[in-house]
């Protein structure tokens, strides 16, 4: 593995982001999390920001950013905001298929719209009873004249409800277990319907439905990649977007930091700081190194999604994900812990950062697949 140091202009970004992100996101978190409102006034910030174009191709009206800068500005969003970041994280995660094994007809059709923010996107693959178990999904595409006609139900979709399309995966052959799915981006309008949404734990903000398609018409040009393709385009996706979950992780698990840090500092037990405490000071330096740890992993990963010659994508994916993750968790479960009772209540934001934290070890993976990825991986490599 190589060596790498963060550029001055990503340096410069992150100075940029951090600012922008305390002034124009952080003033609705609460707010955002107790109505369970989609953060419409952040999303047009980071409109205004052109958040959005960074890791879409500038052939396609993008910054086409480097993964490490996009894992900063997951990291300074979630910083103040898990739903904001969120927002950012699902739609090129909707687009990734599209980015790397559509058409270029799809590519320029699609990809515009979302660097530029007039449009989102949502990631359709998991079911009732097909969660890790991709190849069990029963979601079907039926080939119809110069159409397929999508009928199933999808769960657990981030942005239901709010995304302009939806990148499904469906059977296109029900007895070729996981090589007879296939890739589809469908129109919202087309005939999708959101029939539930989820009362959540976290990232309140973000909603999360139930998406149903009743035999909806699409294209055969809205195919992404071949028929029987779907499968390996889902987990080259889900590869490139583990990295940007840690970066998340991370991000939650330093505004957790940052603000236990600050408030030991300012309150006083005993006639003195209790930042002056060696075991406070001692519980602050388990996190923010573990948090450099988990940071550290997140970059390393991410430089393997622009460049991977080895073929260690899979594997460093999965770690950085599930590292920060437990990272994320753990350190918002201390930071929580200095504040005491303050910690507990919800005139605090630490009670918030606890519950987004959680579900960084659930989505794209739950943190128990990600140790089956990773010890077949070594496994694998040896000889």
């Amino acid at each position: 593995m190589t060596h790498f140091a963060l550029s001055d202009e990503q340096k410069q970004f992150r100075a940029v982001l951090r600012s922008f992100a305390e002034s124009r996101i952080a003033p609705y978190a609460q707010e955002v999390d107790q109505n369970e409102s989609f953060p419409w006034k952040s999303f047009e910030a980071c409109r205004e920001m052109e958040l959005p174009a960074l890791g879409v191709p500038e052939a396609y009206g993008g910054a086409g950013a480097d993964a490490i800068t996009s894992a900063i500005m997951v990291e300074e969003l979630a910083r103040v905001c898990a739903s904001t970041s969120l927002t950012m994280l699902i739609s090129k995660l909707g687009m990734t298929p599209v980015i790397y094994w559509a058409s270029e007809e799809l590519k320029k059709k699609y990809l515009p719209r979302v660097a530029s923010g007039e449009a989102q996107a949502s990631y359709c693959l998991s079911e009732p009873d097909a969660g890790s178990d991709v190849a069990a999904m029963t979601t079907r595409a039926v080939r119809d004249g110069d159409s397929y006609v999508l009928s199933g139900t999808k769960y657990w979709v981030t942005n239901a409800g709010i995304s302009d399309t939806y990148t499904v995966f469906a059977k296109t052959d029900p007895q070729a277990g996981h090589r007879g799915i296939s890739a589809f981006i469908v129109e919202a309008d087309w005939g999708v319907k959101v029939t539930k949404l989820e009362k959540k734990l976290g990232v309140r903000g973000s909603p999360t439905g139930e998406v149903t398609f009743d035999e909806v018409r699409v294209p055969i040009a809205n195919r992404i990649g071949e028929e029987g393709q779907g499968f390996y385009i889902a987990m080259g996706t889900l590869d490139r977007s583990r990295p940007t979950i840690g970066a998340q992780a991370v991000g939650i698990a330093t505004g957790a930091l940052d603000y236990a840090a600050s408030y030991i500092k300012s309150r006083r037990q005993f006639g003195r700081s209790i930042a002056d405490n060696q075991g406070i000071q001692f519980m602050l330096a388990d996190m923010a190194t573990k948090v450099e740890a988990a940071r550290g992993l997140v970059y390393q990963a991410c430089q393997l999604i622009d460049d991977d010659p080895d073929g260690q994508l899979t594997k460093y994916g999965a770690m950085a994900k599930m590292f920060a993750s437990d990272v994320a968790m753990a350190t918002t479960v201390d930071a929580l812990q200095l504040l005491g009772g303050y910690g507990y209540t919800k005139d605090f934001p630490l009670e918030r950062m606890m519950r987004d934290a959680k579900i960084t070890q659930i989505y794209e993976g739950t943190n128990q697949i990600q140790r089956i990825v990773i010890s077949r991986q070594v496994l694998g490599g040896q000889k």
